[in-house]
Order: structure tokens, then C-alpha cells, then sequence
């Protein structure tokens, strides 16, 4: 289910001269990590935004703004929880996106969904996994967390929204004129999923 708007969105697109890639996150910290590193290692993205699903969140879209190293106790889908609840042994505390999410919270509007700025993406796969992309990116990454799909929150509607969005944040990292000339890639994973933006200036 988590995956469907993210689909949704690829049909949308962000502009012809951005190439999207949509990649699915396993719930499970270890093997999140290391994709989330294998991202990084190789294919060295200027931005990443992943976008997970918030079972408990109603018709809300939430910005993350931070991911915490601390605090891991639930087993994911392996039965496995990180040694000391903690994400990387030697990571400082939490990591900010460099993207300032409530600037973005207050320039946004999506009609139909509310929109909402956090700074506590909960302490499971999710929360890991944005710490481990901001560890790794250098702060050069971002999370949204999705509602549930429902007869009024549809995949359609949230890819669009997503598709907003995230050109938002495009126009907040790059600016309003930016020109996308050559190539610029983009991942998302959903899980819990990333969006990768590679651009040449």
C-alpha cells in the first residue's frame, strides 16, 4: 500500500529534465541502513527525500525536520532491534535536514489535506532510516510522512501532493529559477521510500 502513491507520483514526474527512480526500503533497520548507504556510496545524490507511511495519522501530511540516533527499541519485521537503540554508535544526537521544513510547512498548501511540521519522525524504521540518509547525505536529505489511503485520501491525490511538495523543495534548495539542464536523478524509497535528486550545475 505504502508504495502506490509513490507510484502515482513517478506518472506525475517533476519535469522532463528530472529522472525519477522509485526504490522500496525493507521494514528492517539493518537492511534500510545499508541500502540507504549504498545510495549514498554510489550514487552520490544531491537530495534525498524519503516518504513513509503514518499509520496513525488521519488525512496529514507531516514534514520531518530531524532524525534522532537514540531511541530504537521496537523490533522490526526480523525481530531485530539496534544495539542499544541506537543508530550509529558514534553519531551525534540528532541531524537536521538542511532543508528548513517549516519554512516549507508555511509555504506550502495543498488543498483538501492538512500539512504539518514535526520534529520526531517515531523512533522506528522511518526515523532510522532519515537519520541514517541525513548521517550519510550530510544533512542533504528529507522525510514526509503520508496518511493512510482512504476513500478521500486516494494514491492519486497523494501523488500529486507529493509532486507539490517536493517541487517546493526543489525551488527552496536550487531556487525559483533553477534550470535542471542535464540529468537529474531522483530516488524514492517508500517503506518507507527515498527520493534522490542528482544535479549538474
Amino acid at each position: 500500500v505504502a508504495s502506490f502513491y509513490v507510484q502515482e507520483m513517478s506518472k506525475l514526474g517533476l519535469g522532463e529534465n528530472i529522472d525519477l527512480h522509485i526504490m522500496q526500503l525493507p521494514v528492517a533497520y539493518q537492511k534500510a541502513k545499508d541500502l540507504i548507504c549504498k545510495i549514498w556510496g554510489t550514487l552520490q545524490p544531491l537530495l534525498t527525500v524519503h516518504v513513509g507511511l503514518a499509520s496513525s495519522s488521519k488525512a496529514i501530511i507531516i514534514l520531518e525536520q530531524c532524525g534522532k540516533n537514540k531511541g530504537y527499541k521496537e523490533m522490526d519485521v526480523c525481530g531485530f532491534c539496534p544495539e542499544d537503540g541506537c543508530c550509529l554508535l558514534d553519531g551525534p544526537e540528532k541531524i537536521e535536514s538542511t532543508i528548513n521544513m517549516k519554512t516549507l510547512w508555511k509555504n506550502i498548501s495543498v488543498e483538501g489535506i492538512d500539512v504539518i511540521y514535526s520534529r520526531d519522525a517515531g523512533r522506528y524504521i522511518c526515523d532510522y532510516a532519515y537519520y541514517t540518509s541525513l548521517y550519510y547525505g550530510n544533512g542533504k536529505a528529507a522525510f514526509i510522512h503520508v496518511p493512510p489511503l482512504s476513500k478521500l485520501v486516494t494514491a492519486d491525490f497523494l501523488g500529486k501532493a507529493l509532486q507539490i511538495i517536493i517541487l517546493e523543495m526543489l525551488k527552496m534548495v536550487y531556487g525559483k529559477h533553477a534550470s535542471f539542464s542535464e540529468y537529474s536523478k531522483i530516488i524514492l524509497p517508500s517503506s518507507k521510500a527515498t527520493l534522490k535528486i542528482k544535479k549538474n550545475i
